[in-house]
This record gives C-alpha cells, sequence and structure tokens, in this order.
C-alpha cells in the first residue's frame, strides 16, 4: 500500500525548492497527499479497514497542519502547492 521508490523520487524532484531538498513543507505535503490519495481508494474497496481508516485521518491532519504552517510562512508558496496538487483550500 506505499508508494514506490520510483514514484516518490518523482513527487521529491518535481516538488522540491533547490537541489538536495528532500524535507520541505513542499515536497511532505506532496508524498502525503500521493498516499492519501492511495489510501482513498483501498478504502473504497475495503470498507471495513478500520486500522487503515485511522492511519489515513492522521495524515490528513499532519498534512494539514503542514498546510498552515506553510501559510502562516510564505503565502505564495501554499498557493502555488494547493493549486498543483489540486487541493481545495
Amino acid at each position: 500500500m506505499s508508494i514506490t521508490a520510483e514514484k516518490k523520487s518523482e513527487i521529491v524532484s518535481s516538488f522540491r525548492v533547490h537541489d538536495k531538498d528532500t524535507g520541505s513543507p513542499e515536497v511532505q505535503i506532496a508524498l502525503l497527499t500521493a498516499r492519501i490519495n492511495q489510501l482513498t481508494e483501498h478504502l473504497k474497496t475495503h470498507k471495513k479497514d478500520f486500522s487503515s481508516r485511522r492511519g489515513l485521518l492522521k495524515m490528513v491532519g499532519n498534512r494539514n497542519a503542514l498546510l498552515k504552517y506553510l501559510m502562516r510562512e510564505d503565502r505564495q508558496r501554499y498557493q502555488a502547492t494547493i493549486t498543483r496538487l489540486g487541493l481545495r483550500k
């Protein structure tokens, strides 16, 4: 259920701020979004998988906290990130 290494490196390379960036808020939000989308598809077929549902809710909360941080620190980077990921806000 996790993201493949190729997909993860592709996401990191498209959202990184500088050459060796792997931990910026944009990268973390993009990786969480990919995992959230994948887990959402899993839960559509496995409706009673409550352990995964709990993990999904924790990931959504973590992504929300990162988005709040990014909005507080740099509004333009926040806007660019949510438009690139297609998130509502």
